[in-house]
């Protein structure tokens, strides 16, 4: 690896290079964020237009990247503010609250099923309201349970926490 370069990079038609850093590498590595690349994005809009094909896993991708830029789009802009007595930000909160973003962007969406929100309709009600599951459900509960590992284990969680 070379120093100073992130480890890993995805070219984005939409954004240009995305680029990943270790700990977000070994989420997206893990099986039930890669069967996001099998997820259609829009469903079945392909049948009518066969140039709308992309998955969950590059929308998950962009929605990482453009949740960074406008996080580093408001420090940019906003710094006297952050730092105020008020908010009390500093670097370090400020660049644990960045990782925590892009980790949640990037996971928004790990819970879609096959066909995204074409198939919402046959989930199953949730036994406490009576409500149909909807796919955040799904995503809180995979995070918790498939995630967890890589989340919590992870040597970098301690400059997160």
């Amino acid at each position: 690896m070379i120093p100073g370069k992130p480890p890993y990079e995805f070219r984005c038609p939409i954004h240009g290079f995305i680029t990943l850093d270790e700990w977000e590498l070994e989420i997206i590595s893990q099986a039930p964020f890669q069967r996001l690349r099998r997820i259609r994005q829009l469903a079945w809009t392909d049948q009518v237009y066969p140039g709308a094909m992309h998955t969950r896993f590059e929308h998950s991708l962009g929605v990482m990247h453009t949740a960074a830029r406008l996080f580093d789009s408001i420090m940019q802009t906003s710094m006297q503010v952050l730092e105020s007595s008020e908010l009390r930000f500093d670097t370090h909160s400020l660049q644990r609250q960045r990782r925590l973003i892009r980790i949640a962007a990037l996971l928004h969406d790990v819970g879609h099923s096959p066909f995204s929100h074409g198939s919402e309709d046959l989930f199953p009600d949730s036994p406490e309201n009576g409500e149909k599951y909807k796919h955040e459900d799904y995503s809180a509960a995979i995070v918790r349970e498939k995630f967890r590992a890589v989340i919590d284990d992870h040597p970098d969680r301690k400059s997160v926490v």
